[in-house]
């Protein structure tokens, strides 16, 4: 394997913190998570009855992945009773208004969770991969929610479905500098606004996979003179460290760029993607576990990307992991699809309302994405 194909690592400092930093050992930890999603849903079958589709290969494709309901945010139906096509700009127009309102929800909810309030948040990382506004969905957020107009901000935009992770390390890494201060990111992927319905099997693959949804975690790391609440107490597993694998050589697999025919933009999937990342995940896993004394076998829980039913398999069976360590994986597919950067926060969320986690064991966060690309993070209840 060529220099350029080796994957990356990245530690959450645990000595010598930035000044004004945590103490010494100190980890940012995730404190809660929440999920927001449209109202409506769907079954794959009534979507294709609703579009009309009748085409048996275009039909195999949507009913085979292991998806049963997407909550999505289709046009209206026109005057002949199908929905009507949508422009780029009503897509764009949808991604912003569908986007701020899920992607509010979700902080608030997740604020609810951990006990704090709009006031208490002191950084917001806002990631998405289906739509592009300038300014971005922090601003707008920053508005809708009514938080302080000095609140920290960064937008991550156009990374894909690994993006969450990417977020999630600079989300920790502010935390690191600012004990006992409250860092949200919330990735919103209204995928809905990246469809083109134009019956053939490249969009049709697209068309079958991705649903709507926002989902939200809270961070925070100990520390701070005076600070109270969850900021302070800072209760949650401990993120420890980073890891990531960029692929060149499949850059194109993925992509998201505009198609001509149809003046808009599209997300375009390589049919070899599911084997290209599970080739590489076992050597991006033993680069994250490198120098911590852990192995896979020690690994309580895996919280793998809701990536399709052939990219989850093919990372099962490269890992060696079983149907059980991927389950919420797996239920996450089959009630929302793949929601994008926000799908390993939606498996999270469950993981922790199962209530089988126990102090001290160990699970592994694993997103992927266009670069092609691994993220992956280790953190310790």
């Amino acid at each position: 394997m060529s220099q350029a194909l080796l994957p990356s690592a990245v530690y959450v400092p645990e000595t010598s913190p930035p000044a004004g930093g945590t103490p010494s050992g100190a980890k940012p930890k995730i404190l809660g998570a929440a999920i927001s999603v449209p109202a409506e849903s769907y079954s794959q079958s009534e979507i294709l009855d609703r579009f009309g589709i009748t085409d048996e290969r275009v039909r195999s494709v949507f009913l085979s992945g292991s998806i049963e309901r997407r909550h999505l945010v289709l046009p209206p139906d026109g005057p002949d009773g199908t929905p009507l096509i949508e422009a780029q700009g009503a897509l764009l127009a949808k991604h912003r208004a569908h986007g701020v309102r899920l992607a509010a929800e979700a902080v608030r909810a997740t604020l609810k969770e951990v006990g704090a309030d709009l006031a208490d948040v002191g950084y917001l990382c806002c990631v998405t991969s289906t739509g592009f506004l300038t300014p971005g969905f922090s601003a707008f957020l920053i508005r809708e929610l009514g938080l302080r107009h000095h609140t920290g901000r960064l937008d991550v935009v156009g990374m894909g479905c690994n993006a969450g992770l990417n977020g999630l390390t600079a989300v920790t890494g502010w935390a690191t500098a600012h004990p006992g201060q409250l860092a949200v990111m919330v990735c919103v992927e209204v995928c809905s606004a990246a469809y083109v319905f134009d019956g053939t099997m490249r969009s049709s693959v697209v068309n079958s996979l991705f649903g709507d949804g926002a989902a939200a975690l809270a961070v925070a790391a100990p520390g701070g003179a005076g600070t109270a609440g969850p900021a302070g107490s800072a209760s949650g597993p401990e993120v420890l460290k980073f890891a990531s694998c960029i692929i060149p050589d499949a850059i194109e697999a993925m992509r998201y760029d505009w198609d001509e025919q149809h003046g808009r933009f599209s997300f375009f999937l390589d049919r070899d993607i599911p084997y290209v990342v599970g080739a590489h995940a076992e050597t991006v896993i033993n680069r994250l576990l490198d120098g911590t004394g852990l192995r896979r076998s020690d690994i309580a829980h895996w919280v793998v990307h809701s990536g399709g039913k052939k990219v989850i398999d093919s990372v099962r069976v490269n890992l060696g992991l079983s149907r059980h360590d991927v389950r919420h994986t797996t239920g996450v597919l089959r009630d929302y699809g793949n929601v994008s950067s926000g799908s390993f926060i939606f498996s999270y969320q469950r993981l922790i309302e199962e209530g089988v986690v126990a102090p001290g064991e160990h699970a592994v966060l694993m997103t992927m994405g266009p670069g092609s690309t691994i993220e992956t993070a280790l953190v310790r209840f």
